[in-house]
């Protein structure tokens, strides 16, 4: 098994499990590997080297202060993550109707619930000037699908 670091164009690391090098290129290839935060098929690998226990010696402050970082950053997109599933979870996803159904629920014609769907920045700012409140809120497709 080998273990990549990979990265999407918006700078999300993440962690690829491939069989072999080869197996990486071709899954790439065929648009199989996608970044699990913003679904970017544009994916690179990033250059990573292995961990060796020699010892119990103390990490340079350097190294220990770059751990911590990555650490933080990957527990921020991890957290992201589980909201962007729960979000998934509690919401009906209307796709394209969204301004419209957003309106229907303002003006009461329709009972209020969780929404989620897709808008134009134009109509978003449309809902929001007319006081309909909306946060624009990309979710990635990893949020949809149990990751492996």
């Amino acid at each position: 098994m080998k273990v990549l670091d990979l990265q999407c164009r918006q700078g999300h690391v993440f962690e690829g499990w491939f069989a072999c090098e080869e197996d990486f290129r071709s899954q790439q290839q065929r648009g199989l590997v996608q970044c699990p935060l913003c679904a970017d098929e544009h994916i690179e690998k990033r250059l990573s080297a292995p961990r060796l226990n020699l010892g119990a010696r103390a990490e340079p402050a350097a190294a220990s202060a770059a751990s911590a970082n990555a650490a933080a950053d990957a527990g921020a997109q991890a957290a992201w993550l589980v909201l962007a599933r729960k979000l998934m979870a509690n919401t009906e996803d209307v796709g394209p109707r969204f301004a419209q159904e957003a309106r229907r629920m303002h003006h009461g014609e329709v009972p209020e619930r969780a929404i989620r769907g897709q808008a134009t920045p134009h109509d978003a700012l449309q809902l929001l000037e007319e006081g309909i409140a909306v946060l624009p809120m990309p979710l990635p497709v990893a949020a949809k699908e149990t990751l492996q």
